[in-house]
């Protein structure tokens, strides 16, 4: 017999008031959770807010965009062979700059730590090693176009005194070019200014996912067609390379960053102008085994032209990128360059981690 003082239990209630409060119960824990999960994504959504507004302020580094979380197929069936191994990969959301780094960033960046980069300096010679006596001295590459189709030779001549001051030789200078992208940097010059910025350089699965803009299978980074509506989308060379540039686009050489529209992530340059280091080793394989999600890249370099070279990743193209010489300018298209290695077509853009 039950004690009339004691009080109820849920137990001693009839059953549909019982399921009513285990009912009320779930549903009132449900809320809590909802609250909870709409406080917690509303705090997300203002800690990004915050980083947009302070990372798009900080005009001494370079504006940066910030690139959703997504997939892409990585690759070219109809490219070159590193980059015909199609595969499927999933990236996480990241920063990148809306442009390549100016003259006017790098500049403000050597003022502030003295930094030299690696083309001012005097080169570091294995003893006994076959090196011609130009390239004994500080410098750095310089295309050379022919003079005309019966006499074309080398285009490529490394010159003593050319640095990213002196882009195209010691007699040229970056003076009115504060907005053009910043060359004659090698990988480590790249990188040193994107730790003091506060940066990284992108990975090369980052960076091929940020060109196509969430346009997964076209094949340049402004859509299907090479000249949509008959314009030029990108710097890059017109005419029978290495001959003549015709300057269709607007620009022989190098052009001011962001003359041209933006991708669908609002990203400026990213085929033509110049090539821009990426953080990964060069491998012509690494295709057939990187991992689905955010592949970070080989551990080392792997090149079958030249195995004792080892070799960084550089995107994009440049305004020397044509038809007729592989069409660098395509988001697929990779390039294998040696660290050290600084030329008037080579700069960088920088990527940040969501913090």
């Amino acid at each position: 017999m039950s004690d009339p003082d004691s009080e109820p239990s849920i137990f001693s209630l009839p059953p549909a008031t019982r399921s009513a409060l285990i009912i009320g119960g779930l549903f009132f824990v449900f809320i809590l959770l909802a609250v909870f999960g709409v406080l917690h994504e509303a705090q997300r959504i203002k800690r990004e807010r915050e980083q947009t507004k302070a990372l798009n302020s900080q005009s001494s580094s370079g504006e940066m965009v910030w690139i959703p979380e997504g997939k892409m197929t990585m690759g070219a069936i109809d490219g070159a062979p590193d980059e015909q191994k199609m595969h499927d990969v999933k990236v996480r959301g990241f920063w990148m700059d809306k442009t390549e780094v100016t003259n006017e960033q790098f500049a403000r960046f050597v003022k502030e730590t003295g930094y030299i980069t690696v083309a001012e300096r005097k080169p570091v010679i294995a003893e006994g090693a076959m090196v011609p006596a130009e390239q004994r001295e500080a410098g750095g590459w310089v295309f050379t176009p022919p003079k005309s189709a019966e006499v074309v030779g080398a285009i490529w001549r490394y010159v003593p005194g050319t640095n990213w001051r002196h882009p195209q030789g010691p007699d040229s200078n970056i003076e009115g070019r504060e907005k053009f992208p910043v060359v004659q940097v090698c990988w480590d010059d790249a990188v040193a200014f994107s730790r003091w910025a506060g940066k990284r350089l992108p990975t090369e699965a980052e960076w091929e996912y940020a060109a196509r803009g969430g346009a997964i299978h076209d094949p340049y980074v402004w859509g299907k067609e090479m000249k949509p509506g008959g314009r030029w989308e990108g710097n890059i060379w017109q005419g029978r390379f290495p001959l003549q540039d015709t300057a269709d686009d607007g620009f022989t050489g190098l052009s001011p960053v962001g003359q041209f529209r933006t991708n669908n992530y609002g990203l400026a340059d990213m085929a033509g102008n110049a090539w821009e280091w990426c953080a990964d080793w060069y491998d012509a394989t690494y295709y057939n085994r990187s991992p689905h999600a955010n592949p970070p890249g080989p551990e080392k370099s792997n090149d079958p032209d030249e195995p004792s070279v080892p070799k960084r990743v550089a995107r994009g193209g440049s305004y020397l990128s044509s038809e007729n010489n592989g069409a660098g300018y395509r988001p697929a298209a990779r390039r294998k360059v040696p660290p050290g290695y600084a030329s008037c077509d080579l700069g960088f853009r920088c990527a940040r981690s969501l913090q």
